[in-house]
């Protein structure tokens, strides 16, 4: 900084140009205002240039989780929509920690915090909030006595805690680095008397909240929007007891990313209008079905499963040496995971398996579920091998093994010949060889001299790589691993779906 100053200090000298001496500093720190901004990137105009938007969620049952193999939740289908708008994939990021969530933007890892993040002055000092989202207030979470629907107001009254007052002396347990932390504080000097405040590092709000459900805990603190929601899963839960005022619910972003904070203001005011945000709204905050998802085995919170064929997902991904997660995201791609699934060009079974292909691996049931799988696996572990010394890198290489898989490796051998002819990396999939299996669809290429197979509608290649990448992500971010080791966040491919 000081170098630049007088950088431009000796640059106005030599051009004969003079300051009056009170103006100088004003005048050269607008000058050098004026240049640091234009040499500085738009944050908007990055974004849109990467074709990324980096997006950090917390994990939880209203937000961001996996039900029935299909990645759901409110911040989820807002920021889905967000990505088409800017058109550019959506890679998420899942922490539950906000230090290390406010850390992760300011450092660039993350473009957008998306979370049930309370507007405060302490916070507006280390990020720019968007225009609100909702308000909420938070509310004291505890359960109801055992004859709360036999007994009179006046003796559940006496049994819940229903006055601020009331909370002198209690135990309450919340999560570490949240609000809920310095409300209660605060609330312990407007009342006089002492909270006994426990920061828990180790479990999330609705963790918590579970916890004063099954009575292992007597008190939590949430956002109200939360509270509903929980409840209808855990009915004997009292969240009427209110602990603030309406507070603003809003996303996040570094300090002076100016663009970029109008851009997002702008599109959340016309999206909350649309009948688009209404029905995603509804969907999570007041529809019966949000408890009935919070009950089923299929919720990644609740029972952690992806569907019922999960043990022997699990069992041949390890002989196979790959992990279960993807495997499944494949067979979500391919059938749903219905075992009896046909396609019309006679594909069939969970992992969709030709006749031919399977007769190469000797299954005599394609319907079987055990065979269909290890067909499959045996399938993908021939088209990794094939690709091993084409494709170095491994992470690299499972886009040629899912379009591979999708349309036959002909074609993708094909889209390679045309992406090397024209000057693209052959051995790259992103913005390279996956340009020219869509343009296998054209006469131009589908006709060129060094294509050996022909048409094929590269267009669906294209997707199923992308679509199979984004599931595999979602399932790194919420589901355990075969040995159920503790769940970790992770950057999500770059072929993530828009």
């Amino acid at each position: 900084m000081k170098n630049s100053y007088l950088a431009l200090l000796l640059l106005l000298v030599l051009s004969g140009c003079t300051l009056n001496k009170k103006e100088e500093p004003k005048v050269l720190i607008k000058q050098q205002e004026e240049t640091i901004s234009q040499e500085l990137p738009s944050e908007l105009l990055r974004i849109k240039e990467d074709g990324i938007l980096k997006v950090v969620v917390d994990y939880n049952s209203t937000n961001y989780f996996v039900y029935k193999g299909q990645p759901m939740g409110f911040q989820y289908e807002l920021l889905t929509e967000l990505a088409k708008s800017l058109d550019v994939n959506l890679q998420i990021v899942v922490s539950n920690n906000l230090q290390e969530t406010f850390d992760g933007l300011n450092a660039g890892r993350f473009d957008l915090v998306a979370k049930n993040l309370t507007v405060t002055k302490e916070r507006a000092t280390i990020v720019d909030f968007t225009t609100p989202l909702a308000l909420t207030r938070q509310v004291l979470v505890q359960q109801l006595p055992k004859n709360s629907e036999s007994i009179s107001k006046r003796e559940l009254s006496e049994q819940l805690i229903d006055d601020q007052l009331e909370l002198a002396g209690k135990t309450v347990h919340v999560q570490k680095n949240t609000v809920f932390v310095q409300r209660l504080k605060n609330l312990s000097d407007e009342i006089g008397a002492e909270i006994n405040i426990v920061e828990d590092s180790v479990y999330g709000v609705e963790q918590l909240v579970g916890l004063v459900a099954k009575g292992k805990i007597d008190y939590t603190v949430c956002d109200e929007n939360v509270a509903l929601t929980n409840k209808r899963f855990y009915p004997r839960l009292d969240i009427s007891t209110p602990i603030s005022f309406n507070q603003k619910i809003s996303w996040a972003v570094r300090k002076n990313s100016d663009q970029w904070l109008g851009y997002l203001n702008e599109w959340i005011q016309n999206y909350k209008k649309t009948n688009s945000y209404a029905i995603v709204y509804h969907k999570y905050f007041k529809s019966v079905s949000t408890a009935n998802r919070l009950r089923s085995a299929y919720h990644s919170i609740q029972g952690g499963q992806v569907s019922k064929y999960d043990e022997e997902l699990k069992e041949l991904a390890a002989m196979f040496n790959f992990d279960w997660r993807l495997v499944a995201a494949i067979v979500m791609q391919e059938s749903n995971f219905d075992p009896k699934a046909e396609s019309w060009v006679g594909a069939k079974g969970l992992m969709q398996l030709m006749p031919a292909t399977a007769d190469l691996y000797n299954v005599q049931d394609l319907f079987d579920v055990n065979e269909n799988l290890r067909a499959g696996m045996e399938h993908l572990t021939w088209l990794n091998e094939t690709f091993e010394s084409i494709v170095l890198d491994s992470t690299e290489r499972w886009n040629f093994v899912l379009a591979s898989y999708n349309v036959g490796i002909g074609h993708v051998m094909d889209a390679r010949k045309l992406a090397m002819k024209y000057g693209k990396n052959p051995s790259v999939w992103n913005d390279n060889v996956d340009v020219f299996i869509k343009k296998k669809s054209l006469p131009k290429y589908f006709n060129d001299p060094v294509v050996r197979w022909g048409y094929c509608r590269g267009d669906e290649t294209y997707k199923y790589v992308m679509q199979i990448n984004d599931r595999f992500q979602h399932y790194l971010n919420v589901l355990p691993d075969q040995n159920n080791q503790a769940l970790v966040a992770l950057p999500v491919l770059k072929g993530s779906w828009r």
